[in-house]
């Protein structure tokens, strides 16, 4: 009885110090966004200093200071370019990451992210065709979102389709099938590029290919912050328990009450609904969605509740440095922004094989 007593002591005692650790772990983090967020509207070509910007941002937002100490091309450069495409980075971080988490919990396997799984490559080819051919004109201005959609909602669905057809689906089976899908949709990309006959067109379809920041505005972070936080973002939040069944298998989601096939559906809208919206506004981005999981579970845990909230908060800071070493790299030229996040996630993908190989997974 006693012993009993004593380790049920000593997990309670171990839940309050990983839920101090995340509560902690989350403002250090939101703190880093806002730090984050003020560096990176005063960097570019044109240098603005943290003081001036967060000036700018409290008249702009609260109404003060009311006495004017900058000029309005710092204010035009603050309100209307910069701010926009950093909210934007935060935005397509956050909702890159925590996809990222989603995939890997729902296939089983630490290497899933959108890009791995030919998700990105789906929304991609959605996008090229409504941009190139007018595919989605019946949804009018949402013609792009909604075409970026449905190509990367089918492209899940074949890969599930391709992995099930060699027997039963294994995540091994679901992770080749998605690199060969996103291999055939990137073909798929480059012909209707080739097929198209416009020079203008092919450069325009490049921005989804190779991603970029440089056309955030204003009215459409609402819908994408919408998506992200108020959707997926707090969808996977409330699911944590549901995930956790489902990262450690079958049939101990259905102990526990979970339908895994039924949840895997869900997800796999929820993703690709997130995925089409997001590279419709920023183009084809890899990596963060391999990354930040993995550096989320190491500061808190496997536990997806935890997991998710953090992921965010690191991914939004993650993409948006990212998209500042692409404007100041090589300035006044600016790099893709997917360029970066490959450069980056490629040696940690290698680092993670070498770790597996080790383990023997």
């Amino acid at each position: 009885m006693f012993g009993n007593n004593h380790q049920g002591v000593a997990v309670a005692e171990v839940y309050v110090a990983q839920r101090r650790r995340t509560t902690l772990w989350v403002v250090g983090l939101v703190a880093g966004v806002v730090a984050t967020g003020v560096i990176a509207v005063g960097t570019g070509a044109i240098g603005i200093g943290p003081g001036t910007v967060a000036r700018i941002l409290g008249h702009q937002l609260l109404g003060f200071p009311s006495e004017v100490t900058w000029t309005p091309p710092q204010e035009a450069i603050v309100w209307q370019v910069r701010l926009p495409r950093v909210l934007l980075g935060m935005l397509v971080g956050a909702g890159l990451a925590v996809c990222g988490v989603a995939l890997q919990a729902m296939v089983r396997n630490v290497l899933a992210d959108p890009y791995l799984l030919g998700i990105n490559s789906g929304a991609s080819s959605g996008a090229a065709a409504a941009i190139l051919f007018g595919a989605g004109a019946g949804f009018g201005q949402y013609a792009l979102s909604a075409s970026a959609f449905l190509g990367a909602l089918a492209a899940s669905l074949l890969v599930f389709l391709v992995a099930r057809s060699g027997g039963r689906v294994t995540s091994m089976r679901l992770l080749l099938s998605g690199v060969a899908v996103g291999y055939a949709l990137y073909a798929l990309t480059s012909f209707l590029i080739f097929a198209s006959g416009s020079a203008e067109g092919s450069r325009s379809v490049m921005f989804w290919l190779l991603g970029s920041l440089g056309l955030a505005r204003w009215d459409a972070l609402l819908a994408v912050a919408a998506l992200v936080i108020g959707g997926t973002a707090a969808y996977l939040t409330v699911s944590g328990r549901r995930l956790d069944a489902l990262a450690v298998g079958d049939e101990t989601a259905h102990t526990l009450g979970v339908s895994p096939d039924r949840f895997r559906m869900r997800l796999l809208v929820v993703v690709s609904l997130c995925v089409g919206v997001l590279v419709s506004a920023a183009g084809s981005i890899g990596f963060v969605g391999l990354v930040v999981p993995h550096l989320a579970r190491r500061v808190v845990g496997a536990t997806h509740a935890r997991v998710v909230p953090v992921a965010a908060l690191l991914g939004a800071i993650l993409l948006v440095w990212a998209d500042v070493v692409a404007r100041v790299l090589l300035a006044p030229q600016e790099i893709p922004i997917g360029i970066i996040t490959a450069l980056l996630g490629a040696p940690f993908l290698l680092i993670l094989i070498r770790r597996l190989h080790a383990t023997g997974a």
